[in-house]
């Protein structure tokens, strides 16, 4: 899936062999003047990346049916919606209740508010590197790590300029700084930092903390991954972008040469998008400020 200035295309390897391809403009609550209003664009992106990812997988899983009519099939807002609040309720029980209790679980051992915040934040890291690990050993999810990196490829080979041919796209790593993958990591250290200074209230109080505070939380992340993107070759920067590449050698794998063909079309299909979008309905202004954002997957 390659999400361009306007649009998103998902493209898919059909059992025949042929690869299937679906583009669709980006609602205007994830493209319009609200995008650009730093902090609050964080928030915003995040649920864009929750809906366009149901989305990619629902049709991903219909074009794997091998039929037409499946393929053609539109996954109701009700069910994106419901997705979306059970895959949060279990991202925030998981990643941020489940450390906090058992933090909790050590009081007794504990007189020190500060560290006790601290070491809920070094199991939340933790279990969140363990978990990445472990469904990356599932012969499956393997295999999306791989289209994972082939998006990835893609997006480097654009952004250079490189021509979109497999052999061209290949010279290109794996690991992107925008990558969601180092987006969670920074959102991990980041809540690390947050709550240690909240000082130790009430378990109840500390529950709707972790609740609450998050998107706050993933806007100042969001900030940090979009800074680094925007200055690749500051040596500061590059220090701070290396733990999100680092980690991105669990959440993507070498492709071959079918998944990098899948991820080219797929982003050919984002900036043909983008291009004829752009030619008959951006201002000119409007155009310079959305090609800030450069495709990503």
């Amino acid at each position: 899936m390659i999400r361009g200035r306007t649009g998103a295309s998902v493209s898919v390897r059909r059992p025949d062999g042929e690869i299937a391809c679906r583009s669709d403009l980006l609602n205007p609550f994830f493209s319009g003047w609200m995008r650009r209003i730093p902090l609050l664009r964080g928030v915003i992106i995040l649920v864009e990346t929750l809906v366009l990812g149901m989305k990619a997988l629902s049709y991903s899983a219909n074009v794997s049916l091998g039929s037409e009519e499946e393929e053609g099939k539109e996954i109701s807002k009700w069910a994106i919606t419901s997705m979306i609040i059970v895959s949060l309720a279990f991202g925030v029980g998981l990643f941020f209740l489940a450390p906090l209790f058992a933090a909790r679980s050590l009081d007794s051992f504990i007189t020190s508010s500060l560290l006790s915040n601290f070491l809920e934040g070094v199991i939340r890291l933790a279990l969140f590197l363990a978990y990445v690990a472990a469904i990356g050993l599932m012969p499956d999810i393997r295999r999306v790590f791989a289209y994972h990196g082939a998006e990835h490829m893609a997006v480097h080979a654009h952004e250079d300029g490189a021509p979109l041919e497999v052999k061209s796209v290949r010279k290109y790593p794996a690991a992107h700084p925008r990558c969601g993958t180092a987006f969670l990591l920074v959102v991990m250290i980041a809540a690390i930092f947050v709550f240690a200074f909240l000082g130790r209230p009430s378990l109840a109080w500390s529950v709707l903390s972790r609740i609450v505070l998050l998107p706050a939380i993933a806007a100042m992340s969001y900030e940090v991954i979009r800074f680094g993107g925007s200055h690749p070759k500051n040596p500061l920067v590059h220090l701070i972008t290396l733990p999100g590449l680092a980690l991105q050698t669990l959440t993507t794998r070498k492709p071959d040469d079918d998944q990098i063909e899948v991820a080219i079309h797929a982003m050919k299909q984002a900036i043909a998008a983008d291009e004829e979008e752009s030619s008959s309905a951006t201002p000119p202004e409007e155009e310079a400020t959305a090609s800030e954002e450069s495709a990503a997957s």
